[in-house]
This record gives C-alpha cells, sequence and structure tokens, in this order.
C-alpha cells in the first residue's frame, strides 16, 4: 500500500519545488548565479521575452530534432544502456509491472567482480563489464539470455588503477555493441572492441585517467565511428593533469579518426548523437556549459552555458530541444541545438532554477519530461516544451545519492529504480502520481535493459531475469 510519504507533494507545500523559469531580464540574477555565466547578463537582458513569458527562438536554419540511434536489428534487442531509443524509452507489451526477490524472477546468477555498468543485449547474448575490487583486473562478461549461464570473461589490458569515489567501480561505463563487436571502455585500460565468441578485435589506450572519483561515462555508436569523452581533473587544483580528451574510432579497427582537447573539469557523462535539420550533431553535455559536436571533425560547433558542476546525465532530444539536467541539484534546462558560437542568449528556451538529477539520465516521454533529483529522492514532471511544472512525488525515504539508475518507460508507466532496488511505477502525466513499488531485495546502480518481455536487471552481486514467461 502507498504511504503517505509517497502521495503527489503539493507544489505550494514543497520547499523543493522547482517551477521552470523562462528567461527573462527579471530571472536574470537567479539564473546567472547558477549557470555561473556572468556573460550572459548583458546578452539575455536584450531580448524580449513572448507574451507568455518564454524566450522567442529563432528557425531560420533549424528543423526537426531527433535522435541517430542504430537502425536494423538493433532495434530488436538493447545495444546500448539505454535501450536502442538511446533515451530509455521501450516498444512493445508484455513486461511484468509488479516484481519482488521472487515473483516473476526466471533465473537470478552471480556476476563475478564488482560494477556498475549496465547491461546490454543482443540475441541470446547479455553483455557486461565487471573488474576486481582493486582495480587489477577488468573483464567484459558474456551471459546468456535464455538461462542466465555465464559463457565466457574476456580480460583486457592492465593498466594501473585509478582513485575511485566510494561509489564508483573500476567498471561502471557502460558497453555498447554494433551485433558484431561489443565495445566498453575502462578508464586508463582504454577501450576494447570483443567479439561475440570473447576475442578482441582492437584495443586502443589514452593513457592514464586523472579525474577524480575515477572514469564513468560511456561510448556511443555513430555510424562508423566510436564516440567517448574523457574529462581530467584532480580535486587538488593545484595538482597536474593531463587535459580532457574527445575522441571518435573506427568502429571495425580502433583507429584514431579524430581527437579533441578539453580544458581540465570533471564530468561522467556520454555523447548523445543526433540530427539537427539538414545536419548532424553531438551532443556533449558537461561542467558549466552543453556543446555541439561535429561527428566528422570534433570541432565545436556550438555551445550554451546553464551546467553547474560535476555533470552526469545523458542528455535526452525532442520537440526540437535537447533537455540536460546538470547536476548536484541544479537547473534542468532545454537547448535548442544549431547555431555557431556562444548561442546562450539566443537558443536557451527554459530552464529551471534547481531541482535536476545529480546521476540518473531524463526520460522524455511525449510532451513531458520526467527527472529525479537523487539528492531528496524527489521525481518532477515538467511540460516539455514550456517548463511548466506538472508535479513532484516523493520516492521512498530521502537520501543523498539515493538515485543512479536512469529512468525507463514501458507500456504506459515509468520506472525509476533507487540504490536500494526499490523500484518506484509511475503513473505518466497529466495523471502523474505512484501506482506501487517493487523490491527486489539488493543495491542497484545499474540501469536496466528490457528485451522481449523481460527485465533484465544488475544488481551489487546478481544478473536476474525477470518476466511473465519465456521469450
Amino acid at each position: 500500500m502507498v504511504g503517505p510519504r509517497h502521495q503527489r507533494l503539493l507544489v505550494a507545500q514543497d520547499r523543493l519545488a522547482t517551477v521552470a523559469r523562462p528567461v527573462t531580464p527579471q530571472r536574470l540574477t537567479a539564473f546567472v548565479s547558477l549557470a555561473a555565466g556572468s556573460a550572459l547578463i548583458g546578452a539575455l537582458a536584450a531580448q524580449s521575452p513572448s507574451p507568455a513569458g518564454r524566450q522567442v527562438l529563432p528557425a531560420a536554419g533549424e528543423g526537426p530534432v531527433r535522435v541517430i540511434a542504430q537502425g536494423g536489428d538493433a532495434l530488436k534487442y538493447w545495444p546500448f544502456w539505454r535501450g536502442p531509443s538511446m533515451q530509455g524509452l521501450v516498444e512493445g507489451k508484455g513486461y511484468p509491472s509488479t516484481w519482488s526477490e521472487s515473483e516473476h524472477v526466471i533465473w537470478r546468477v552471480e556476476v563475478p567482480g564488482r560494477g556498475h555498468s549496465s547491461p546490454i543485449v543482443w540475441a541470446d547474448r547479455i553483455f557486461l563489464t565487471t573488474a576486481a575490487t582493486d582495480g587489477s583486473s577488468r573483464s567484459v562478461l558474456c551471459f546468456r539470455r535464455s538461462d542466465g549461464r555465464l559463457l565466457w570473461e574476456r580480460a583486457v589490458p592492465e593498466a594501473p588503477a585509478e582513485k575511485l569515489y566510494p561509489k564508483n567501480s573500476y567498471a561502471s561505463s557502460s558497453p555498447t555493441t554494433d551485433g558484431r563487436l561489443v565495445y566498453a571502455f575502462f578508464g586508463s585500460a582504454g577501450v576494447v572492441a570483443v567479439d561475440f565468441n570473447g576475442r578482441i578485435a582492437w584495443h586502443a589506450a589514452f593513457g592514464p585517467v586523472s579525474l577524480y572519483h575515477g572514469p564513468g561515462g560511456s561510448p556511443v555508436l555513430y555510424k562508423d565511428r566510436l564516440i567517448l569523452y574523457q574529462e581530467q581533473r584532480l580535486m587538488d587544483r593545484t595538482a597536474t593533469a593531463g587535459p580532457g580528451f574527445m575522441v571518435a574510432l573506427d568502429s571495425k579497427t580502433g583507429r584514431e579518426l579524430w581527437r579533441q582537447t578539453r580544458t581540465p573539469q570533471p564530468g561522467w557523462g556520454t555523447p548523445l548523437p543526433i540530427t539537427a535539420g539538414d545536419h548532424d550533431e553531438i551532443i556533449v553535455s558537461s561542467s558549466r556549459r552543453i556543446e555541439g559536436v561535429d561527428p566528422a571533425t570534433g570541432t565545436v560547433l556550438w555551445y550554451s552555458t546553464g551546467n553547474t558542476f560535476e555533470v552526469i546525465p545523458m542528455p535526452v532530444a525532442g520537440h526540437g530541444l535537447v533537455y540536460c539536467s546538470s547536476g548536484r541539484a541544479g537547473p534542468t534546462f532545454a537547448v535548442r541545438p544549431g547555431g555557431s558560437g556562444d548561442v546562450t542568449a539566443s537558443h536557451l528556451a527554459w530552464s529551471t532554477p534547481k531541482g535536476s538529477s545529480f546521476v540518473p539520465s531524463p526520460l522524455l516521454l511525449g510532451d513531458y519530461l520526467y527527472t529525479v533529483n537523487d539528492m531528496v529522492s524527489v521525481a518532477t514532471c515538467h511540460h516539455a516544451k514550456t517548463g511548466e511544472l506538472v508535479g513532484q512525488l516523493r520516492l521512498g525515504e530521502a537520501k543523498r545519492e539515493g538515485f543512479s539508475a536512469s529512468p525507463v518507460a514501458v507500456d504506459g508507466r515509468i520506472y525509476f529504480t533507487n540504490d536500494d532496488g526499490e523500484t518506484f511505477v509511475l503513473n505518466p502525466a497529466p495523471d502523474f502520481r505512484l501506482l506501487h513499488v517493487n523490491r527486489i531485495g539488493e543495491q542497484t546502480l545499474a540501469s536496466p535493459a528490457l528485451v522481449d518481455g523481460r527485465w533484465y536487471i544488475r544488481t551489487a552481486g546478481h544478473l536476474i531475469a525477470i518476466g511473465k514467461s519465456e521469450p
């Protein structure tokens, strides 16, 4: 039974309410202090808001915005940690909406080592990464989807262990696959491409990762290339750290196609490939700003301020906009991609003052955007086009850094899973409310994979298949 603490939060009575604020001169002082963009004041003050109070965005040279996902057989499986849609959206029906430690559990197998990477699925194979707790070894794992049997484990070339935040692991970056090779990033150990029989096809090393808390971002496939970025920044700002980088590798050979050097800053994000009108872009959401990068050359095409510090969530896209969660309960904001140079004044559509996700990525479902403030365990729903606040829900006990997994939507329901293995099942807007809570009984930091009516959930020690029947 849903208790009072899980009921809908009344905005007028909740100090955590995050009302979306249009970018108007009257909002400049509060917004700029959050976005750390003092150069914004003069530029935005010159803009005239529309009658509805929102920034009027230029239409010249712009067109539909869509995520560039893999096609073909990839649409049948879960080739990326946020699924074939790359946004946590699941097609199909027949997925159970309730489960427990025993209910609807088809199989449960142990996962060796320690890791927080999310499972990916292709045909009858499930791939994960894992590592020794001290980082002395790191591996790619392959399980058989039908029964959970571990088929093989492939160790990757060794590298010095990075210094980790206690919540992090040496296998937190999630792999991806094109059905031919599995690509996995292991920080200082570099990227490996492994075939479905466990043989290493190629390995690309980038040198030591010097980022406090350790590595965590995941690679993404775009056409013939694998793209990732690794920020570099030490906690001691007087210490020397190598520059961060963004790199594109030939997916067949591992050959470096281009490299972008990045200013030292913290960040653990995953790039998002999109089509913006007549061209493609790779969206990078990291500390202090969001960037549109040319996937052919690595050149930064445009950027917008709005992010805060230590950004982890992967953006989502739709309605002509890219939506970002800016880290440590900072702003959630929407930007129209395209343009050249600093487009903050012309392309920032709306922004909230606070309450966004620190670790989990947002979910865009229809006309609504969903986030969870993992610092206080509050889910928020905004109207995606305007930023208008629709509602908020308390999800269990308020905990600092209580959520890591990103939400998914399937069969008319939204699922948020916290680190304690509690999955909160929500009815989407406009009737935004909590339906029930599933408890799997184990720590869960990875995002789930969903294929053929089954959930595949990685916990701290197991890989679990949940479903109503055999696929």
